[in-house]
């Protein structure tokens, strides 16, 4: 049994849960939780054995100076909690770290310790995947769970996946044979563009989670990072044509795939988040601050600080040979001054999830099944 002391009886909380790595395209998923930590200043009371469960060769330790004395922060996965007042009040159990190397079961099974302690009621684990989804549109975020009665209470998609999957998969069967229930939700990130930071991704991703647990939350200067990181790939974009006709393509597969349903759940889902923000004193619709569906803001928003920088300049198509990304056209790096570095670190190189190793890249690998399809075409993972 696990013991806690100091942590104070929690109200309907709820546990969310992201990961860096195979599970974590754009870095999206780890920073939405790590923005909800900054923001409600989360107190850590937990962290996990790292001898147990990760292979210092594969997630190496890291030095540093603390006041001329040379420390080391160990690969771990950490729990904090964070109190949240209000009308309604809510605490969240946030977990936060990286895919396991090994003892997966264990590891959930300790997690799950956690959760029964604290008396968690719901279980949300983020994640984000590469896929075939412009960056000018709203970024696709399905939810996805193994209750068949949570699926139609909450409205969410039961998963009917088989196939290999991450440790949001194995985290997400480990709660429902345990009895706690668990969902999934799955940012989809261009694929053309999948460096981290993905800020747009991020929004969207706490959005969605919003909604989920009808709970309002402080975005800061998320919406306005969501906002310059599409300026910037737009800005990228338009120096090269053929990249600009690509995303154009997935920009009409897009429209048309989303044509029939005319948003209407959408655009409900944004009145009520309106009325939410509204009777919370927070920003409305028509404010700066405001997150619509699309992960953007809903008004102007300032330019990027001159110490922000531009997003890596994305892929671009290629005629004869190249990469193939799943779309219907091969993909290669710009070898302009601009996409110098965009080259160097893009998907498939050694320093970036590529389409075999990162879940919901269109082509080979383990990723490539761990997702239902959409009506847009746009892979959303699920466990």
């Amino acid at each position: 049994m696990i013991e806690l002391e100091g942590v104070p009886e929690l109200i309907d909380p709820v546990m969310v849960a992201a990961f860096e790595g195979w599970n974590d395209a754009g870095d999206a998923a780890s920073a939405a939780v790590a923005h909800l930590d900054r923001e409600w200043k989360g107190e850590v009371f937990a962290a996990l054995d790292a001898e147990d469960y990760y292979d210092f060769q594969v997630n190496r330790p890291t030095v540093f100076l603390d006041g001329g004395v040379r420390k080391i922060t160990w690969p771990t996965t950490r729990l904090s909690v964070v109190r949240i007042g209000g009308e309604k009040p809510r605490d969240l159990v946030l977990v936060r770290g990286i895919e396991p190397s090994m003892r997966w079961r264990s590891f959930c099974n300790e997690l799950l310790g956690f959760a029964h302690e604290l008396g968690v009621e719901l279980v949300v684990i983020l994640g984000a995947l590469l896929g075939d989804t412009p960056h000018t549109r709203p970024v696709p975020v399905s939810g996805v769970t193994s209750d068949s009665d949570l699926a139609r209470t909450m409205d969410l998609e039961e998963t009917k996946y088989e196939g290999p999957t991450g440790i949001v998969g194995i985290l997400q069967e480990a709660c429902t044979h345990a009895g706690v229930p668990a969902v999934s939700l799955w940012a989809a990130v261009p694929h053309y563009v999948s460096q981290p930071p993905n800020p747009k991704a991020t929004l969207a991703l706490l959005n969605r989670l919003e909604d989920l647990i009808d709970l309002r939350i402080p975005l800061g200067e998320l919406p306005e990072d969501a906002r310059a990181w599409q300026l910037g790939v737009d800005q990228l974009a338009a120096e090269d044509s053929e990249v600009a006709e690509y995303v154009q393509t997935l920009e009409e597969a897009r429209d048309t795939a989303e044509l029939p349903e005319a948003s209407g759940e959408a655009i409900a889902r944004e009145f009520e988040r309106y009325l939410r923000r509204r009777d919370g004193g927070g920003p409305t619709a028509g404010s700066p601050g405001h997150a619509t569906e699309s992960g953007e803001p809903a008004s102007y928003l300032r330019d990027t600080p001159g110490g922000r920088s531009r997003p890596p300049l994305p892929q671009r198509p290629e005629s004869e040979a190249g990469q193939d990304t799943g779309a219907g056209e091969p993909l290669k790096a710009t070898d302009d001054g601009a996409g110098a570095d965009a080259q160097d670190r893009a998907p498939g190189s050694e320093d970036s999830p590529g389409p075999s190793d990162t879940p919901g890249t269109p082509g080979s690998g383990p990723g490539s099944g761990d997702t239902p399809d959409t009506s847009d075409g746009t892979d959303s993972s699920e466990s």
